[in-house]
């Protein structure tokens, strides 16, 4: 689990002696940080022994609501479990008057087990079957978000550059625009600064094909759970100087209908003990050449893909960015060097061969996206899925949709996968599919602004 020692704390409170409050950090199981505040005086305690804290914080609906339904697993009654910090993750916050800094936590159970019911805890057991076979992945996540002006209507609208010399909002597809940066400049800056303050490595940033749409990518890291604490940390810090500029920031699938949504793609590549990529075939001669270890991995990411798609698309707004010519993979198709598969290989060398998945939305849960994929992987290598037929680079596809489209749908292949609850517990599968379905319930049943506009006069 990685715990926090006082140590570190001490060591922190020498570079930031000015520090009077730590925000706990709590990803729950949509990826949502919860948090609480807790004064200098508690510090070396919750340090040394953690913190009780109610275990529904992890398990509360998008709302922030506890499910009803949960009347299993120990739930009964709301136990308390112990919250302890995450080594390597105390640090600043940039962004706020106050001083005070934050630290990722993770969920025990008192007797100091890791909890089941916390998804980092998930994605930590769900990698063991891998680690068993002493491969190690090495992982990078790239994030799409939308810059949203600030006003009084319930409808948001992006945050546009402007024409050259003018007040005047841009239109239109910019992509990679550099004036979409330069207007922006301040903002990124301060996000570098942020990031480069809590450890997340961010690398590369560009104006996506959407206005007021940006994408920022994050280094490769050999630990699949710090590259989910770098997103979650990420989309934190993106938030929270958004504040800063008097805008805001959002990392839902589709918040706007003509254009397309923002994903969360994962970059995978798998090594061995001696640091050799098995992913690639450094003895073939085809374009590209990949192992068989890498087909059967794709083969099972794709078989374990709409299983999966409760967690890559988790609530009702995720299904709009799921919509042909809008940027997101309908079927699990792969190929090298091309975009409009859900299963990429990019162009690179055998050292760095590596898939790309590119099917969750930005509002997917990062170590439960992780887990999915840790657990097609697996299930694909010690199979021997067939991926199928590859699509060739520069061949034009046709759109084909067979992955599922309709939230309840989604669940109900989540429901009855036999693979996922090998990996991700049958217990946690069984908690998020009852979360998850109550919300989607909750959704179904509200009578929203299009249903008068369609159907009040003409029923």
């Amino acid at each position: 689990m990685n715990i926090a020692t006082e140590s570190e704390l001490q060591q922190f409170i020498k570079q930031h002696p000015e520090i009077k409050m730590l925000e706990i950090l709590m990803p729950d199981m949509n990826g949502i940080i919860r948090c609480k505040r807790i004064p200098a005086n508690e510090f070396a305690t919750f340090f040394r022994e953690g913190v009780k804290g109610p275990v529904s914080t992890v398990l509360l609906n998008v709302r922030g609501e506890f499910c009803d339904e949960l009347d299993f697993a120990n739930l009964e009654g709301d136990p308390d479990q112990l919250i302890h910090p995450i080594a390597n993750t105390l640090a600043p916050i940039s962004w706020l008057k106050s001083d005070t800094a934050q630290v990722l936590s993770t969920f025990t159970e008192l007797d100091g087990r890791p909890s089941s019911f916390d998804c980092r805890n998930v994605l930590i057991e769900a990698l063991k079957p891998l680690q068993a076979m002493g491969l190690k992945p090495v992982v990078a996540t790239e994030l799409e978000f939308y810059l949203i002006k600030k006003g009084d209507s319930a409808v948001p609208e992006p945050f546009l550059a402007k024409v050259p010399g003018t007040n005047v909002d841009q239109s239109g597809t910019q992509y990679a625009m550099p004036e979409d940066l330069w207007d922006n400049d301040d903002f990124l800056e301060d996000v570098r600064l942020a990031c480069e303050a809590q450890n997340v490595p961010m690398t590369t940033v560009h104006s996506e094909f959407s206005p007021g749409q940006f994408e920022i990518n994050l280094h490769h890291v050999d630990d699949p759970v710090s590259a989910c604490d770098h997103a979650v940390l990420f989309k934190r810090i993106i938030k929270g100087v958004a504040r800063q500029y008097n805008m805001a920031a959002t990392f839902m699938a589709k918040p706007f209908v003509d254009i397309p949504g923002s994903g969360l793609h994962i970059h995978f590549s798998l090594y061995d003990g001696n640091g050799i990529n098995v992913f690639a075939d450094p003895d073939s001669s085809a374009v590209p050449a990949i192992s068989d270890t890498l087909r059967h991995a794709i083969g099972g990411l794709g078989e374990t893909m709409s299983d999966a798609m409760a967690i890559f698309a988790p609530n009702a707004n995720s299904y709009r960015r799921l919509i042909p010519g809008h940027c997101a993979p309908l079927t699990p198709n792969w190929g090298y060097n091309h975009r409009d598969v859900a299963l990429r290989i990019p162009v690179s060398s055998d050292k760095d061969r590596r898939v790309e998945h590119r099917v969750a939305g930005a509002d997917a849960n990062p170590y439960l996206v992780m887990a999915a994929l840790v657990a097609g992987v697996h299930f694909g290598i010690s199979q021997g899925s067939d991926p199928g037929d590859m699509v060739p680079e520069g061949l034009e596809i046709e759109e084909e949709i067979t992955l599922p489209r309709i939230w309840s749908l989604a669940l109900d292949e989540f429901d009855s996968s036999a693979v996922l609850p090998q990996y991700l517990g049958e217990d946690y599968c069984r908690l998020f599919g009852t979360v998850r379905r109550g919300e989607c319930e909750q959704f179904a049943a509200q009578v929203s602004n299009i249903d008068y506009d369609w159907y009040l006069r003409s029923m």
